[in-house]
C-alpha cells in the first residue's frame, strides 16, 4: 500500500490555502481594505472559500476507510481504543495551536479593537477546547476553523462504531462487510436528507457524515468490481438529495469523491501530480489549517497599528499574511506535528491509554 498519494496531498494543500485566503478575506480591517482593491475576489473568497472544507471531509472519509476496513470488511474493531488514539493524534497539535491563538489574541488586543478578536478565555473555555466539545457546548471558539477538528473526531468515531456494530453481526466476513457498508450508507442517507439540511446540526458530525461517507465509499468502491455498486448507490443517493434540496457543498463533496474513486481505480492516485510542491503543501496542510488564524490576527494588528491603511498597503499585507501563514504552518509541522507522534505513543502507552484500549476485555 503506497504511503503517499500525491493527488490527495494536492487536494489537501490547495484546500488549506483557500481556507487561509477565506479567513483573510473575512476578518478585520485588512479584509475591509483589501475589498476596495479587489471586491469580486474578496467577496468570492468570503462567500465560497469555506466550501473547500468538503475536500477535507471527503479525504478524511477516504483515508479512514483505508485505515479501518481497506477491504470493506471490518476485522478486529476496538472502538474505545481507536477513538482514543484518534483523539490524541488530533489534540496534541490542536492544543499548541490554541495556546498560540490565545497569545496572539492578547497581543492583537494591545494594538487594535475588533470584534473578531477572541476574548480573554476562562477555564471553562480551555476545558471545552481540550475535550473538543467547544462547538457542541456553545463555548466561543479561541481560533477560527478549529471547529473542524472536533467534527473530524466525531466522524471518525461514528465510522468506527458502525464498523464495530457490523463486526459483531456475523462471523462470516462477507456478511459483515455487507452489513458495514449498509450501515454507513443508511446513516449517510439520513445525513444527506435530514441533518445536513438543518443548520442547527452543524456543530455535530452527523451534519457532515454524508460527505465523509462519500469519501469512504470512494475508497471501497474503487478497488473491486463487486463493490463498485456501493459507490454507484452512494452517488445516486447524493444526487437524489441534491434534487430534493440543492447544496453546493454536497455537490462539491460528490465531485471530489468521484475524482478520488476514478483516480484510485485508474492507478494515477499514487502517480499524479509529480511535482514536489503539492506534496509539501499537503503534508503541512493540517498545520497551516491550525496556525493561520493567529497569523491573521497579528497581521491585522500590524496593519492597523503601524500602517496608514491604504489599499496598496492592504494588498501587500494580505499577500504577506498568506505567505507567513504557509511558513508558520511549515514550522509548526516540523516542531509540533511531526513530534506529536512520539507524544501520541507515550499517551497511548500510559495507564489511561491502556485502560481505554483494553476496556472491552474487562
Amino acid at each position: 500500500m503506497n504511503s503517499r498519494m500525491p493527488l490527495i496531498d494536492a487536494l489537501k494543500g490547495i484546500a488549506a490555502q483557500l481556507i487561509v485566503l477565506h479567513h483573510l478575506a473575512s476578518y478585520g480591517a485588512l479584509a475591509r481594505a483589501a475589498e476596495q482593491f479587489a471586491p469580486q475576489t474578496i467577496d468570492w473568497l468570503y462567500g465560497y472559500g469555506r466550501i473547500v472544507v468538503q475536500v477535507f471531509l471527503v479525504v478524511a472519509g477516504f483515508l479512514a476507510a483505508r485505515g479501518l476496513a481497506p477491504q470493506g470488511t471490518p476485522a478486529v474493531i476496538q472502538p474505545a481504543g481507536m477513538i482514543w488514539q484518534r483523539y490524541v493524534r488530533l489534540i496534541v497539535p490542536f492544543l499548541f495551536a490554541v495556546a498560540i491563538a490565545v497569545v496572539s489574541a492578547a497581543l492583537a488586543r494591545v494594538w487594535m479593537q475588533d470584534e473578531f478578536i477572541p476574548a480573554l478565555p476562562n477555564i471553562w473555555q480551555f476545558l471545552a477546547h481540550g475535550l473538543l466539545l467547544n462547538g457542541a457546548l456553545g463555548v466561543p471558539s479561541l481560533s477560527a476553523g478549529i471547529w473542524y477538528v472536533a467534527i473530524d473526531l466525531q466522524l471518525y468515531a461514528l465510522l468506527v462504531l458502525l464498523l464495530w456494530l457490523a463486526s459483531r453481526f456475523s462471523a462470516d466476513g462477507v456478511i459483515r462487510g455487507r452489513v458495514a457498508l449498509a450501515l454507513v450508507a443508511v446513516l449517510a442517507g439520513f445525513a444527506l436528507f435530514f441533518f445536513n439540511r438543518n443548520p442547527d446540526y452543524d456543530l455535530w458530525g452527523l451534519y457532515f457524515f454524508g460527505s465523509y461517507a462519500l469519501g469512504a465509499f470512494a475508497y471501497w468502491g474503487s478497488q473491486r468490481k463487486q463493490m463498485l455498486g456501493w459507490m454507484l448507490l452512494m452517488t445516486a443517493l447524493t444526487i437524489a438529495a441534491l434534487l430534493v434540496d440543492f447544496r453546493l457543498r454536497i455537490g462539491v463533496a460528490l465531485m471530489v469523491a468521484l475524482l478520488l474513486a476514478t483516480a484510485r481505480y485508474t492507478g494515477w492516485l499514487e502517480r499524479w501530480p509529480s511535482s514536489s510542491l503539492p506534496a509539501f503543501l499537503g503534508r503541512i496542510s493540517y498545520s497551516v489549517f491550525l496556525i493561520h488564524f493567529p497569523v491573521c490576527l497579528l497581521m491585522n494588528a500590524v496593519f492597523v497599528r503601524f500602517l496608514d491603511g491604504t489599499v496598496e498597503q492592504a494588498l501587500a499585507v494580505f499577500l504577506l499574511a498568506w505567505l507567513i501563514s504557509t511558513l508558520a504552518g511549515w514550522l509548526f509541522y516540523r516542531h509540533v506535528e511531526c513530534r506529536q507522534f512520539t507524544w501520541s505513543r507515550r499517551a497511548h502507552s500510559s495507564g489511561l491509554g491502556r485502560f481505554i484500549f483494553e476496556f472491552r476485555r474487562g
